[in-house]
């Protein structure tokens, strides 16, 4: 059975691919923030490494919380890393071990654009008038300019 809750099948779907595409950016945010969680070495080793684990355990749940929003408009959340490959705007670095302060680096510049993308997410909720995306993505929004905040305080000396 579809939603009917107000919204078209048009912007549903419209909203529905933004909201994959978000997915697919956090799962790749996620892994390489995982990633430089197990591999981060050096004399900050021990605060990055709790960093990095918080910061991957609230993308965990952010990601649930996209997944649940397209679920709640009727759309297919992507569920394979295959998908959410082909999708991402965000983009992995194979081979590549970066040392400690390039991965803050790395990371601030991925929330930073993943905040940008969601200011342009934001027009596609507001055009096809859904105040309930738009509420949602304000919020992560928000919470990608703390981690981007947080993660540049860290790289001043």
């Amino acid at each position: 059975m579809k939603p009917q809750t107000g919204l078209s099948d048009k912007a549903r779907e419209a909203l529905g691919k933004v909201l994959n595409d978000l997915l697919a950016d956090a799962h790749v945010l996620y892994v390489k923030t995982r990633n430089y969680h197990w591999n981060v070495t050096g004399p900050h080793f021990n605060e990055l490494h709790k960093v990095f684990e918080a910061q991957y355990d609230a993308l965990a749940g952010e990601i649930d919380e996209i997944a649940e929003r397209a679920r709640a408009l009727g759309v297919k959340a992507e569920g394979t890393m295959a998908d959410f490959l082909k999708r991402a705007r965000l983009k992995e670095h194979p081979g590549e071990h970066p040392d400690a302060k390039a991965m803050l680096v790395s990371l601030l510049a991925d929330h930073e654009t993943f905040a940008r993308q969601l200011r342009k997410d934001l027009e596609a909720a507001e055009k096809n008038d859904d105040p309930a995306t738009a509420d949602f993505l304000t919020g992560l929004v928000e919470a990608h300019e703390k981690t981007a905040w947080m993660l540049r305080a860290t790289l001043e000396d």
